[in-house]
């Protein structure tokens, strides 16, 4: 067993795995950047090491800040959560050549994997569908308008090494297409460093199918069933489901063999994520990318197969065999997770800030996965997203009903959240129906905010907010002050003074 391990992350991912490794009587290590001092991973770790500013580029994308936090640490493994540099295959050989184990892929499966071009090459060999579109990549607008000419319209053009929605591109008009291909580059350049592009058929309407798959070093490959990942907004996922309302068990079926054969085709260790559009008409399938690390959505996963998808990333990097076979692993129930940020549900403008009040829902079938606490101050510099609510049930229906009641006990104040939109999306018919696509969101939904603030001037939220500040202020200076009058009234009588 691992003696301690270095979690290279922030927030509730790093709470995940530090909980992991207490599980399994493993030492946990944090790292912090100077705007996470105060942080919930730092307090709940055995250990802490500050690695640098607040700008993530400065702390937790640097490379060498995080080696140095191992060496001092005598951490003997590191896992790197999602997100940062969990998908950096440098990273991964520079723990390798300093003798620490990387908790994840290989190298070569990062790198394989995380250049989409050749993914999408790798995976037409393994006889996996993909999507009609460019035969690589897309050097120049001439370029651009034959492919255009040959697949037809809509297209999307994509960073090679794009994610998150950036690099992304719809057209529906050949007018659209020269400044849609020049906005394409220069964010994949300014996000990745890498402005290559290429080019595939747009699906409309389509769903968002991913397929949770678990290899080890001994050549065993399993699938975890899928996870429905289709409500996002500007691409960015919103609620995550389990299984799918959408996919037929034969395609279940089709899905879970085809993402095996994959992940054997590149000998992959560890836990990984295969991602597919959806034709929700046809029933087809067509590959899009393969995320080389824990997915942000694991918690539902978990709670429809009862496997501990850390833990078990643990033990492949120790070498030991995947502790489950195929037909061990059934999917029991239904299970949904909805991202609550520290953003403004209407806008989704980030709204970092002060916690003032903060109580995480409970009950049967209810896990929350949350960083946040009262008088946490929820910084500008990451991604805004602050807890996961999962929850359970023995039908979708029921997982559906306590979601919404966990929402309802939800308290968050002092920063704006996006639980309104989750309860929102919960009420829609075509969420309820199931029959919703990535669409969803733009077409479909409308947010319903609590009556008693519509029409509500934002000032008077402001005001309320500093005159609640100034009183909790004034009332600790009088505490303070009289504290201070009684030691001085006993220190008189004690003759100290």
């Amino acid at each position: 067993m691992f003696k301690k391990v270095l979690i290279a992350n922030r927030g509730e991912i790093a709470l995940r795995v530090i909980r992991a490794c207490r599980d399994l009587g493993i030492a946990s290590v944090a790292v912090y950047s100077d705007a996470d001092r105060n942080s919930l991973h730092v307090v709940l770790a055995d250990e802490a090491y500050n690695i640098g500013p607040a700008p993530s580029k400065e702390s937790y994308l640097k490379i060498e800040n995080i080696l140095d936090a191992v060496r001092k640490s005598g951490a003997d493994a590191v896992h790197p959560g999602y997100g940062f540099l969990s998908e950096n295959a440098e990273f991964a050989e520079a723990l390798e050549k300093a003798g620490i184990v990387f908790i994840g892929p290989t190298p070569a499966n990062i790198r394989a994997m995380g250049d989409k071009l050749s993914a999408i090459r790798l995976m037409k060999a393994a006889d996996v569908p993909t999507v009609p579109g460019s035969d690589g990549s897309v050097d120049s607008i001439e370029d651009a308008k034959k492919v255009v000419d040959l697949i037809g319209l809509p297209v999307i053009i994509k960073a090679t090494a794009g994610g998150g929605g950036k690099g992304m591109r719809v057209v529906y008009k050949k007018d659209e297409l020269e400044s849609a291909y020049r906005a394409a580059r220069s964010e994949g350049l300014n996000y990745f460093k890498n402005d290559t592009v290429y080019i595939e058929r747009y699906v409309q309407n389509p769903k968002h199918i991913e397929m949770q798959v678990f290899g080890d070093k001994h050549g065993n490959v399993v699938h975890l069933f899928e996870r429905e990942c289709s409500i996002q907004r500007r691409h960015q996922k919103v609620i995550e489901e389990s299984p799918s309302p959408s996919v037929p068990p034969e395609v279940r079926k089709k899905l879970g063999e085809v993402s095996v054969r994959a992940a054997k085709s590149i000998d992959y260790i560890g836990a990984g994520t295969f991602e597919f559009i959806f034709d929700n008409v046809t029933k087809d399938f067509f590959f899009m990318e393969m995320n080389t690390r824990l997915q942000v959505e694991h918690p539902i996963t978990e709670m429809v197969t009862g496997v501990d998808l850390v833990q078990e990333q643990i033990m492949v990097a120790l070498g030991k065999p995947l502790s489950f076979k195929q037909e061990d692993i059934v999917q029991r129930g239904h299970a949904i997770e909805a991202r609550i940020c520290a953003e403004d549900p209407q806008t989704f403008v980030p709204s970092p800030g002060l916690i003032r009040r903060c109580r995480h829902p409970q009950g049967p079938f209810i896990r929350t996965d949350s960083y946040a606490y009262p008088g946490y101050e929820v910084p500008i510099y990451y991604d805004p997203m602050i807890a996961k609510l999962i929850a359970w049930g023995p039908n979708r229906d029921t997982a559906i009903r306590r979601l919404d009641r966990a929402l309802t006990e939800f308290t968050l104040t002092g920063i704006k959240t996006n639980i309104v939109l989750h309860k929102s999306i919960l009420q829609a018919p075509k969420f309820l129906d199931g029959s919703y696509t990535t669409q969803f969101c733009e077409k479909d939904l409308e947010i319903k905010m609590p009556k008693l603030f519509q029409g509500v001037d934002d000032h008077v939220f402001l005001i309320a907010a500093a005159i609640a500040a100034y009183n909790e202020k004034k009332a600790k200076a009088v505490s303070e002050y009289n504290v201070a009058s009684r030691w001085k009234d006993q220190a008189r009588k004690d003759g100290l003074r």
